[in-house]
């Protein structure tokens, strides 16, 4: 590729970028809402998860036939997809008061739910294109960058979903990120080219993979996506629901410190994601990348049954919880930006999109189970026992990363 057309591909890149970003602000901002709103309105912590579940649920069919779609019509075609379905998505919650039934927000999550993923998708799969594939420590590098500024943004949009609740109420807080999203859509449409003419890309939509493709085939992809379904399911089963509602109910923080705190939280872990190329260059060695993905698991795992503890005995309950979630954040973002970076160096370059749909399909899942969880556990047995469930996921992953090592790691 010449110099040319690698200023013209990062220049599309960072317009990709971009727009992940402004996505990320409102998705986080809205989830906040959802939540601090309808807890409010008295809604009980298994119902608010409820809301979540197709946002979810639609998230894991989305990866899979999104992959699918963006190695056929193009990645920049699904980004500006995703972007108007998100549009659509927070323009179906400005109806009246009256009409927020459950099942309305429901699909309107669901809508939310696709064009995150879509979104995702395409920002994470058009990096394998940037980066030459013999590359890896470059490779890692934007990966965890991307990432961990999309958490950072992302912690954003907590705090600002928790401001614009308390200043302007949930119809008017609607509208402003409905608005501004709208103009984001319009300049990625003129912007965004058309990347099905792109040299970088064309390998892959040129291939026209068949439906049943969307099924990887690769033990790596498919060890990894099992590991990152555990993962994030260890995360979200205690910090989608029911970590905001026990700041809120139990330890009595007001809607607008529980959004900063939070906020706070997920810009710090993404800080931390940007931040791990720093602490080591990866392995891509088959016989060591089992050994990274465990040996920073392990850390992760023990830290929410020792903030259970912490709990069960009221020993200084707050300040444990709220130093036990920053070390978390902070392993957990290392544990999360190796498996981003591994998904993105064992993606087939041939099917980049569908193998990184079918990893991120794997996350929508734990997303979904630690979300319902999340609801469930909490409701019924308490914060604790949501922590307790977390260790054992972790573990699971661990002990899956493992596995790895004995992969074939020839996957680019």
């Amino acid at each position: 590729m010449s110099q040319a057309d690698n200023k013209a591909a990062l220049g599309q890149y960072l317009i990709v970028t971009a727009n992940y970003w402004a996505f990320t602000l409102t998705d986080g901002a809205l989830r906040m809402l959802v939540v601090l709103y309808f807890h409010q309105l008295g809604y009980a912590p298994l119902e608010i998860a409820l809301l979540f579940v197709f946002y979810e649920a639609f998230g894991i069919a989305t990866n899979l036939v999104g992959g699918w779609l963006g190695a056929r019509i193009g990645l920049n075609r699904i980004m500006n997809i995703g972007l108007l379905l998100q549009v659509i998505a927070l323009s179906a919650l400005l109806v009246p008061s009256d009409y927020l039934t459950v099942f309305w927000v429901m699909a309107a999550q669901a809508l939310s739910g696709i064009a995150k993923d879509l979104n995702k998708m395409s920002a994470k799969s058009a990096i394998k294109f940037l980066v030459p594939s013999d590359k890896s420590a470059s490779l890692f590098k934007w990966v965890a960058r991307l990432t961990g500024s999309k958490n950072t943004l992302k912690g954003v949009g907590f705090f600002l979903g928790g401001t614009l609740l308390a200043t302007l109420g949930f119809r008017s807080a609607i509208l402003v990120m409905a608005a501004a999203l709208f103009i984001v859509w319009l300049c990625s449409i003129v912007l965004l080219k058309d990347n099905r003419a792109s040299k970088s890309s064309a390998r892959e939509i040129n291939n026209k993979p068949k439906f049943r493709d969307i099924f990887s085939k690769s033990p790596a992809i498919n060890t990894l996506s099992a590991a990152r379904l555990f993962l994030f399911g260890a995360r979200d089963v205690w910090f989608v629901v029911a970590l905001p509602v026990y700041l809120s109910s139990t330890i009595g923080w007001t809607q607008t410190f529980v959004g900063g705190f939070l906020a706070a939280w997920v810009i710090f872990y993404g800080l931390v994601q940007s931040s791990t190329p720093s602490l080591y260059k990866p392995s891509v060695s088959k016989h060591s990348i089992g050994k990274i993905a465990f040996k920073w698991s392990l850390p992760l795992a023990l830290i929410p049954t020792l903030i259970a503890l912490s709990l069960v005995n009221q020993s200084h309950a707050e300040t444990s919880l709220v130093i036990g979630l920053l070390i978390f954040g902070g392993f957990f973002a290392i544990n999360s930006a190796l498996h981003s970076f591994l998904i993105v160096h064992f993606a087939s370059s041939d099917n980049v999109s569908l193998d990184v749909g079918f990893y991120y399909m794997a996350n929508a899942s734990g997303r979904l189970l630690g979300t319902i969880l999340s609801g469930y556990v909490y409701q019924a047995h308490g914060l604790e026992a949501c922590l307790i469930i977390s260790s054992l996921f972790i573990a699971t992953a661990a002990c899956l990363s493992l596995r790895l090592d004995s992969k074939p790691s020839e996957q680019t």
